[in-house]
């Protein structure tokens, strides 16, 4: 018998999974362990640890988690048994259903059992006194005119936000649709004996909020706990609510919902209404993506950021990349006092964070690390979540590294994030729901998506990691509203393009050059400026030859209109130490050498610190920031005069400083107009590098290291000791104003200036440090007891500033004491 119970959920499993890649439902799996009350028993010890704390301890469901009832006999994803396993392994992206991956299958199968045995208790039925008996066109109709529903009711991103989504209203009967279209204020039918849990989940409620000033909000409740309120109006308008700061706030058993439709419609209309309403299975990103969605962050916002200083808008800050804060209460005479305003954490991942969160008008937006995808927006002044969208990877390559995702990008009402199988995906900022995804690259052949794309116009553009992967690079255009792709431009050159004869062979097929940091924009020259990886494979160079290797480790100034390259500049040319360029291009203005120019600043991984004209590419300057070995200097271009022996070879490298970690990384650096200096954290050490035969394997990574000398090379006596720190650099002269040291050495932890003079360091040792600006004197830190593996940002709400961070798994944000 134990053996038959293994092959059924072996053969279950199989068909579960292939219903969850074809998206079709199963009209013959069925539970292997249906009507085993030993299963049932064992589902309910489950169900208590993994499924009460959201849907009930009688599976009543939770209307102010999102959690539906399980005693339903019509349920939103499906009734059958499949349609439950893979809702319970899988979860519900842009819900808070998380996905319960660890739970075995014969696990998964136990809650199901459990889950009926709720529905059996109850008396669930299918509703047969009411069949469908309207016309669902007319209905539709309807919906979207004369009855008004969709400007509180959205059905596939078409329509308001205020109430729920109907996009799958089929999981309600046709008597419950009737019922709540012409008795709004009557609770929905509950079978007998449900508990006060039930009953009150079931009960409609409008709250009303009143004000200092005596206005009055009222809308639904999306969330609230003891001391804040998050609730929508009726026009769709999202408030955060501190009830220390309302005269009245008050909770009415009645419904937001219009009271008349049972005299305004006619018995005809209603059918109608029902009719289209049973007619919405599930959300269909087919028609979404189709939605024209108004308001907003507009374009115009987006190019001057410096209008308003309390929102963070996009990854860097601004287009520009200056990663800086024009905000000042913060300052050096009261940073000592910041404390942890809250704290939020980021669960579900299995990696650290690494994002930059978003803000916007009080709201912030930010990503998880790993799998699943997670988008969760907060109440930034509260932390309170407001909404969380999840999504697991459809495909996991077994070689798959950097399982990171450094937060969104917005334009509009849309939020734009990436996967780690490489999808670019686009939500409702205003609730989390899915509009478009759009396949970029093959997971399987090493791609993914790391950083948050950049928004320019109507364009959603965005690069792809993958350069330790026999890859070929690429940055893509798509259009924001569709998701289509508008242009691709390859870094690495092919057939009859510019720079393609400094590949050997074959070798450009296969050459990395990955673009996965976010790139900048100059708006007035209508130019993007987007770093480029490491050549593919990465120490071994004979593959490629003893040639450029264009464009890796580059930056390349593209049109964001067509793709077209208007010109590049090489920091490493054959590169075998994996120095790529992907770190900020940072875009300033300001006078050089007497005169004023467009100036393109970056701290490059091969320890030098370069200063273009982004105009045209032009080199003006290069300054090692860190102690460097490999380089003799520049030529009038800015070509590195490379020493002999510094590069990869089977023999072996001397001892070549920097070390593939670079002298920094893609941490933010951050660039003050007060001081009008270049911030950035450092590493300072060397190492051999040799270089081993690699052939291609799809998939798998693209070295060619190896990483055992015959002869090891050791530190001369002139050669400074492994050291890190935070440096202050002069872009005009390349020379250190100040010097920081730090403990532990990282390439991930960026830095953050400010108008308040504070520079902002995060470290690896778990450490948010403020600085003086000017002298790089420690004023406070600040230690989170997790791991830092992202930079700091901040934001202000009602003029109160913030400084966020993310750390370990938790979102930390401080705040000066009111």
């Amino acid at each position: 018998m134990k053996n038959r119970i293994a092959l059924l959920l072996l053969a279950a499993s199989g068909l579960v999974h292939a219903v969850a890649l074809t998206g079709q439902r199963s009209d013959t799996v069925r539970n292997p362990l249906a009507d085993s009350p030993a299963a049932a028993e064992a589902g309910r010890q489950l169900y208590e640890g993994t499924c009460q704390a959201c849907h009930g301890a009688a599976g009543q469901g939770d209307r102010d988690r999102g959690a539906p009832s399980l005693r339903s006999p019509v349920l939103a994803r499906g009734n059958d048994d499949t349609d439950l396993f893979r809702t319970i392994r899988e979860g519900i992206a842009g819900t808070q259903m998380p996905p319960f991956t660890r739970l075995t299958d014969e696990q998964a199968w136990q809650i199901v059992t459990y889950i009926r045995s709720l529905q059996q208790e109850s008396g669930a039925a299918p509703d047969v006194s009411d069949p469908v008996r309207g016309d669902a066109a007319a209905g539709e109709s309807l919906f979207f005119g004369r009855a008004q529903c969709a400007s509180c009711h959205e059905v596939n991103a078409r329509g308001g936000v205020t109430g729920p989504d109907l996009s799958n209203a089929a999981r309600f009967s046709a008597t419950a649709i009737r019922q709540k279209i012409v008795s709004p204020d009557q609770p929905l039918p509950l079978p007998p004996g449900a508990s006060a849990a039930a009953i009150a989940a079931a009960t409609p409620v409008t709250v009303v909020a009143t004000l200092r000033d005596g206005r009055q909000i009222r809308g639904v409740r999306r969330n609230e706990d003891t001391y804040t309120v998050q609730m929508v109006d009726a026009a769709g308008g999202l408030h955060l609510l501190d009830k220390s700061k309302l005269t009245a706030f008050a909770v009415e058993s009645r419904s937001l919902m219009p009271g008349d439709f049972a005299t305004r419609l006619s018995a005809a209309d209603i059918d109608n209404l029902v009719a289209y309403l049973r007619s919405q299975q599930s959300r269909d990103l087919a028609k979404t993506v189709a939605v024209p969605l108004k308001g907003g962050v507009s374009s115009d916002r987006l190019r001057r950021p410096s209008a308003e200083p309390h929102n963070w808008l996009m990854y860097w800050g601004d287009y520009q990349g200056t990663h800086h804060s024009a905000l000042s209460q913060v300052n050096a005479n009261n940073v000592s006092r910041l404390r942890t305003a809250w704290t939020f954490p980021i669960l579900g991942g299995n990696s650290t964070l690494e994002a930059t969160p978003l803000v916007v008008d009080g709201i912030m937006y930010t990503t998880g690390s790993g799998n699943p995808a997670t988008v969760t927006a907060l109440d930034a002044a509260s932390g309170r979540q407001i909404w969380r969208w999840t999504r697991q990877q459809r495909i996991i390559n077994p070689y798959e590294i950097n399982p990171y995702s450094r937060g969104v990008a917005l334009s509009g009402q849309r939020l734009f994030v990436g996967t780690l199988d490489a999808a670019l995906i686009a939500l409702d900022v205003r609730t989390g729901r899915q509009l478009w995804e759009t396949q970029v690259g093959d997971t399987m052949e090493g791609y993914s998506l790391t950083s948050p794309p950049l928004v320019v116009g109507d364009k959603v553009i965005t690069g792809i990691a993958g350069g330790e992967y026999a890859t070929r690079g690429f940055i893509d255009a798509y259009d924001a509203a569709t998701g289509k792709r508008i242009w691709r431009f390859y870094t690495i050159p092919g057939p009859g393009e510019p720079g393609h004869d400094t590949w050997k062979g074959e070798s450009w097929k296969t050459g990395g050059g990955a673009t996965w940091l976010t790139g900048t924009y100059d708006p007035d020259l209508n130019t993007i400026y987007w770093p480029v990886g490491n050549p593919a494979p990465q120490i071994d160079r004979s593959t490629r030859g003893e040639l450029d290797n264009l464009y890796s480790d580059s930056v390349v100034a593209l049109d964001p209109d067509t793709g077209a390259l208007k010109w590049h500049f090489q920091f490493t040319p054959n590169d075998g130490h994996d120095w790529d360029s992907v770190q900020d291009m940072m875009l300033v203005d300001r006078e050089w050498r007497g005169q004023p120019r467009r100036l393109l600043l970056h701290a490059d991984r091969n320890g030098h610190f370069y200063v273009l004209d982004r105009t045209n590419g032009a080199f003006l300057s290069g300054t090692p920031f860190v102690y460097q070995n490999w380089n003799r200097g520049f030529d009038a271009k800015g070509r590195p005069q490379q020493v002999p022996g510094s590069n990869s070879s089977p023999e072996g490298s001397f001892l070549v400083y920097p070390t593939l970690g670079g002298g920094t990384n893609f941490q933010a650096p951050s660039y003050s107009r007060q001081t009008g200096w270049f911030y950035l954290a450092y590493a300072e050490s060397g190492q051999q590098y040799v270089s081993a035969p690699a052939p291609p394997v799809t998939g798998q990574q693209y070295l060619g290291r190896n990483t055992r000398a015959a002869s090891p090379a050791s530190r001369s006596p002139d050669q400074p000791p492994p050291t890190a720190g935070v440096k202050a650099l002069d872009p005009a002269s390349g020379k250190t104003m100040w010097d920081y040291k730090i403990f532990q050495s990282s390439t991930t932890n960026g830095v953050l200036a400010t108008d308040g003079g504070v520079l902002f360091v995060s470290t690896r040792d778990g450490n948010l440090t403020a600085l003086d600006m000017k002298t790089g004197r420690h004023l406070w830190h600040f230690q989170t007891g997790g791991a830092h593996a992202a930079s700091p940002m901040s934001y202000a709400v009602d003029g109160k500033q913030y400084v966020a961070l993310s750390a370990g798994n938790v979102l930390f944000s401080f705040a000066l004491p009111d």
